[in-house]
């Protein structure tokens, strides 16, 4: 078989043991699902073509986790799976690989920052423009890598830092605003308690936000 994809139709607290989904297709008793950093199997007594799944929450290792409507719902055989569960098998067969984790955003606020040591996706969901906010890392966090992203079209923003702005470049560029022609994102690195951008030419000009968009 293959991988399928589909969202939650609901948001999943940490205590649930069903979650509902927007389409059934493909999925079966035993097989494994990812939402976010967690992965999950869907139980035996799951009815075939129903969108409400009764799932083992934290397989393969993984932390349970609360998840949010939107949020993609990957799912398929153990095999289906190229690679192991983030920072499970990985952190045993490749001790000096870095930790990354994905959480997914469905309302307007605050950017989860990483934990020292470690990346950290932001997926931003549906089209609603949304408007987040990231604080500036502290500096044991050098190094650490943001990624940006929506998984639909949406003309959200994102502000940094505060009146630092990206790069300690002042209040004038603090704010990145998608574009909603096509699906974007934006990668910055924690330096010295700024977000740098990866960026080329250099921030210039007058304007008081930086623009993502599809050429």
């Amino acid at each position: 078989m293959a991988l399928a994809t589909t969202t939650l139709s609901a948001a999943v607290a940490i205590n649930d043991n069903v979650i509902t989904v927007a389409a059934a297709t493909s999925l079966a008793a035993g097989r494994l699902i990812r939402v976010d950093d967690e992965w999950m199997e869907v139980s035996k007594g799951y009815v075939i073509a129903s969108l409400t799944v009764p799932v083992l929450r934290g397989q393969q290792g993984s932390a349970v986790l609360a998840h949010t409507t939107g949020a993609n719902v990957t799912h398929g055989l153990g095999t289906d799976f190229s690679v192991p569960p983030a920072g499970v098998s990985l952190a045993v067969t490749q001790p000096a690989t870095r930790a990354r984790k994905i959480m997914s955003y469905n309302a307007s606020g605050a950017i989860t920052l990483p934990q020292a040591g470690e990346d950290m996706i932001a997926v931003i969901q549906g089209t609603s423009a949304l408007t987040m906010t990231i604080a500036a890392p502290t500096k044991d966090l050098d190094g650490c890598i943001v990624w940006i992203t929506g998984n639909a079209k949406s003309a959200s923003t994102v502000q940094f830092n505060g009146t630092v702005g990206i790069g300690n470049a002042g209040a004038s560029y603090d704010i990145i605003t998608f574009q909603n022609a096509g699906n974007v994102g934006v990668m910055v690195m924690a330096v010295n308690g700024f977000w740098n951008i990866f960026a080329a030419p250099a921030i210039t000009g007058t304007t008081t936000a930086i623009g993502v968009a599809v050429a």
